[in-house]
Order: C-alpha cells, then sequence, then structure tokens
C-alpha cells in the first residue's frame, strides 16, 4: 500500500460512479467525482414541479438484494439510511388493444393461479410454474457466474461455470421464444415477455436468459423507493461523503489526460481549462461518449459507433389535477400488433403506427409524488433510437432536428390520451392535464451524452455481452476503467451496483495485490494456455453459429475439463 492513500477521479455521477465512490472512499481513497449536471443520480434523476414529482429514468425497483449488497458493502443497510421500500401490488396492470378487462400480475401466487387458468386452462398452471423454475435459473446462474463475476477477454466465456450452464441460460434463444414453450395464449406471452424492454430490447431477439426479469417481479417484487428512485442514490452518494468522497457538480469533463507516452490515464481537464490529477480515472459517463469525445480516436472507438444499442424513448410527465383510478403503480398499454411495434422500433428505429406504452403512477403508491386529489404520470413510449433508419438513411440528420420531433410528439400526444380514454373508460383527459414536460431521444442525447440516445447504452445481444462487451479497463491505457451501462456487466440500476463492485475490485488489486485475476477468472490455471484454449473456443462458436454444436462441444470438453483440472 503506497504510503499516501490513492487518489481517483470518477468521471460521471450514475448509479455505477456513486456505489464505486462510496465503495473506494469507505477503503481510505481520496474520491473525486466530477459531474456534468447539477444533480447526482445521471439518468436515475427527479423533475419536480409545482408539488408534482417525476423519476426521470428508472421508476420501479428490481432486485432488491442488489441493493442491500451495496448497502452491506458500506456497512449499512437501506433502513438505516431513511431509505423505505414501498411494495407495488400489482406489479402490473396490463391493458391489450380488445376491449377485455386489463390483467393483473402479481407476486400473490393464489391470485396469479386464477389469472393464468383463465387463459391457459387448468394445465396451464404447471406449465407456468415450470416457466417460473427456468426463470428462476436464468436469475441464479447469470448471479453466480455473471454479475460479480469480471471478464477480462472475450475468451472468458470459457470459464468453468460460465462452460456448463451456458445452455441452461439459453441465449441461443429469444425470451419470447422462451416463453413460448411454457405458455399457449398470445396475451399471456406476451405479458411475460415486455420486460425485455428494461434492457431496450426487442423480446423476439432478447437472449432467453432474461426471463430472470420475470422471476425476480414474481418473486422478489416490484418496489418504488419513498421519495424517488433517486432517493437511493441520495443514500448511497451520503454515505460516499461520509467517509470523504467529493463532488463536483455542473463540471463537464473536456478528455482525459494521459502520460506523454499516452498508455497511463493521469487525470481530467475540464472544460474550463482546469486539470485534476489522479492515480485512477473511471469512467461512469456513457462508454461510447467516452470513447469517441473523452478519448483519441481509435479503430476501436469507432467500432463502438456501429454495435447495436438499445433504444430510445419519448416520456411524457404529466400533473393531472385529479386521480386515474383506473391505473395502478405500473402500467403497460400493448400494442395491437405486438410484434411489429418491435420490428418498427428495432429494425426501422421509428415510432411504431399502434405503439406499446408504460405508464408509472408513483403517487399510488407513495402520496408525496403529487398534491391531495392529484396524480403524476410518467408516460415512456419506446421509439427507436437516433440511427438512420435502413430503408430511409436521410432521416440521422432529420432525427437532430428539434422541429423532427416536435411533429411526432404532437400526434404521440394525443394518441396516447386516446389510448387510455378508450382502454380506461376515463373520459375528458385533456380537460384534467395541467402540465406537461418530456424528453425525446435528441434530449437524451444532449443531456446525458448518450450515443443515439440510446436510453440503456449498448444492447445485451449475445455478442455484446460478457467478455464480448466492453470491458471494465482499458485494454491498452494503465490506470483506466469504466463502470456504467455500456460496459460489463451491463445495463440497469441493480446490474451497475454489481458493476461498482467488480471495477472496485479491480482497482484495489491493482493498488494492493498486484495485477491479477480473482479466483474465478485465470489466476492459478495452468496447463494448456491460452493459445490452445482460444481456437477451441473459436471452434466452438462457429461450430454453434452453424449449427453444428456438437462438433465443438466433442472437442471442447476434454480439452477445457484438462486446461481447468
Amino acid at each position: 500500500m503506497k504510503s499516501n492513500p490513492p487518489s481517483v477521479i470518477i468521471v460521471g455521477a450514475g448509479a455505477g460512479g456513486i456505489a464505486t465512490a462510496a465503495r473506494l472512499a469507505k477503503r481510505g481513497y481520496q474520491v473525486t467525482v466530477v459531474e456534468k449536471n447539477d444533480a447526482v443520480g445521471g439518468r436515475c434523476s427527479l423533475i419536480e414541479e409545482n408539488n408534482y414529482r417525476f423519476d426521470r429514468g428508472p421508476s420501479l425497483l428490481l432486485m432488491p438484494e442488489y441493493f442491500e449488497e451495496v448497502f452491506a458493502a458500506l456497512d449499512t443497510t437501506l433502513a438505516a439510511e431513511g431509505v423505505e421500500l414501498l411494495k407495488c401490488d400489482p406489479t402490473y396492470r396490463i391493458y391489450y388493444a380488445d376491449a377485455s378487462p386489463p390483467l393483473d400480475l402479481s407476486t400473490d401466487m393464489a391470485a396469479m393461479q386464477s389469472v393464468i387458468q383463465a387463459h391457459e386452462g387448468r394445465s396451464g398452471w404447471e406449465r407456468f410454474l415450470q416457466f417460473l423454475v427456468e426463470a428462476g435459473r436464468h436469475y441464479n446462474l447469470s448471479r453466480q457466474h455473471v454479475l460479480y463475476s469480471n471478464y477480462p477477454h472475450a475468451w472468458s466465456i470459457v470459464k468453468p461455470g460460465m462452460v456448463r450452464n451456458i445452455f441452461r441460460l439459453h441465449p441461443f434463444t429469444s425470451v419470447y421464444a422462451r416463453a413460448a414453450q411454457y405458455l399457449q395464449s398470445e396475451r399471456l406471452r406476451q405479458a411475460f415477455t415486455f420486460a425485455s424492454m428494461y434492457l431496450g430490447m426487442n423480446p423476439f431477439e432478447a437472449p432467453g436468459t432474461y426471463s430472470l426479469l420475470q422471476y425476480a417481479e414474481l418473486v422478489y417484487g416490484v418496489w418504488y423507493p419513498r421519495g424517488g428512485f433517486r432517493r437511493v442514490l441520495d443514500a448511497i452518494h451520503a454515505i460516499s461523503t461520509r467517509h470523504g468522497a467529493t463532488y463536483r457538480l455542473n463540471t463537464p469533463v473536456s478528455h482525459i489526460t494521459l502520460s506523454a507516452d499516452q498508455k497511463t490515464a493521469t487525470g481530467v481537464q475540464l472544460t474550463t481549462g482546469e486539470t485534476l490529477t489522479a492515480d485512477t480515472v473511471i469512467i461512469n459517463a456513457d462508454l461510447i461518449y467516452a470513447y469517441t469525445h473523452l478519448l483519441p480516436p481509435t479503430a476501436y472507438s469507432t467500432s463502438l459507433t456501429k454495435r447495436e444499442t438499445s433504444c430510445s424513448s419519448i416520456s411524457f410527465f404529466w400533473s393531472f389535477n385529479t386521480t386515474l383510478p383506473a391505473l395502478e403503480c405500473h402500467n403497460v398499454f400493448l400494442a395491437s400488433e405486438y410484434k411489429e411495434s418491435f420490428d418498427a422500433i428495432f429494425h426501422d428505429k421509428h415510432l411504431p403506427r399502434d405503439p406499446s406504452f408504460y405508464i408509472h403512477v408513483p403517487s399510488r403508491v407513495d402520496p408525496t409524488a403529487a398534491p391531495a386529489g392529484c396524480d403524476a404520470l410518467v408516460v415512456l413510449v419506446p421509439v427507436g433510437n437516433l440511427a438512420p433508419s435502413p430503408s430511409a438513411p436521410d432521416t440521422a440528420a432529420a432525427k437532430s432536428r428539434p422541429e423532427y420531433w416536435d411533429a411526432i410528439v404532437t400526434q404521440l400526444r394525443e394518441t396516447i390520451l386516446t389510448t387510455i380514454e378508450s382502454r380506461t373508460g376515463m373520459p375528458s383527459l385533456r380537460s384534467h392535464l395541467i402540465h406537461e414536460k418530456l424528453e425525446t431521444p435528441l434530449t437524451w442525447r444532449e443531456k446525458f451524452n448518450l450515443d443515439r440516445g440510446a436510453i440503456l447504452g449498448l444492447s445485451h445481444s449475445f455478442f455484446n455481452v460478457l467478455g464480448f462487451r466492453p470491458k471494465v479497463r482499458h485494454p491498452d491505457i494503465k490506470s483506466l476503467f469504466f463502470v456504467g451501462a455500456s460496459t460489463h456487466p451491463g445495463t440497469g440500476v441493480p446490474v451497475c451496483l454489481a458493476g461498482s463492485r467488480i471495477v472496485s475490485r479491480e482497482v484495489v488489486r491493482d493498488f494492493e495485490g498486484g495485477r491479477g485475476w480473482d479466483a474465478s477468472g485465470w489466476g492459478g490455471a495452468g496447463g494448456l494456455g491460452l493459445g490452445l484454449v482460444v481456437p477451441v473456443l473459436v471452434l466452438v462458436l462457429v461450430a454453434g453459429l452453424m449449427g453444428v454444436w456438437v462438433v465443438g462441444w466433442v472437442w471442447g470438453w476434454p480439452v477445457c475439463f484438462l486446461w481447468f483440472r
């Protein structure tokens, strides 16, 4: 250990950045966080207007154990820090395009049995439980082998645990296909696959692994922090400052400063011209933005701009001077053309003709979100990101103009209000809507430096995860790390919190234990070496893509067994 505590600069005060700051500050490191905007939280920020409060980004808390882990690592608890989690039950109310009653999902298994059997018949309950068992396996295997493990190289995927369980995670079939294996009703297939949008992904393309989201919702529940989602990050921020971390808000970074040979990060230069130096730099800004704007251009940074990203959204924040009793805390209005709506978003990169959308009513569980007798509504409509449409390449220029989005927003507002009225039976919504704020793909990009306005960063397709995802450690520049949605392990607040543990461990290892891998990595492995393992991995992957897994498997298993024994 150095005589002086290591100094760390973290660029960005999003969920991953704040949690990393708290972990390292608790260990005695000198941590400075520089943040472009005027508050911590990044996309987990709040909009407050005339006693109405809205969550700009995440509006539901899933996988609470990941939040509990962070607080436990900081020797405290959510409750001790004044964070109260309110359970949302039903977890969702789903409105379909026909005139049928809405469908409520719940953690109450007796209630769910009635829902399932109403759509699937008496035998459907057993099939649903089998679906839940599979989703639970995905959840537990992901926790064990992915979310707290580093994948420093593409070939890291051949870690023993991952090799043994890769097929049990169903990464080569879609979320929708896995649900269809167990559920016969199209309505339930839709109800148990739309959550892939948490990753900004098409349920017909998202790896089947992500049915783990349905398990998390139905077993651990959907929660809302009293006071808004940012309340959790405010608590982590407060803990980090108690341990000595300092924050500089309204402080945009111009670029990462490097040593004379360009091989070591030395700090950051601010847009004001001021330079801050540190032993280590951790970037919590959008990863693609960081590679293309904060670091010298490379072939790799160019390649990142061509990778598949999540969708974007148009989000309305509506203040109503009355309550809307037909709406629960979380509501989903599904398009009549379910698959076609996702094709429009992810393939054609535009707003579907008949869009699905999500409505959050925080005031339903947290009365502090709106004045008495009133409701605050967040309406999130997934749309294509700012990449040009394949069928109309010239749309890229149009999408960069505010008037392009003004026209879409005007049309979309009317569509949403009409849809809510027709499906819920609540009339005259326009006369009770007293204030509106909104975000578009363009404003997401401008406010948070999100590449292509993609609200959830890089996609979670198979070749964008694990060892294929951008690494937490820069491959060529020493003392430079990444944490957040587009690096490993991935997007979503609980996943970014898990990522803070991975990157903190890597930083600590550099200063206190020397460079090396943990027990779940390559450390201690011997025998055949990387020279043979890499070709074996390539053989397995190529054989799989060609539909002949047995070829790679027959050769791969003996080699991996000998190498890891």
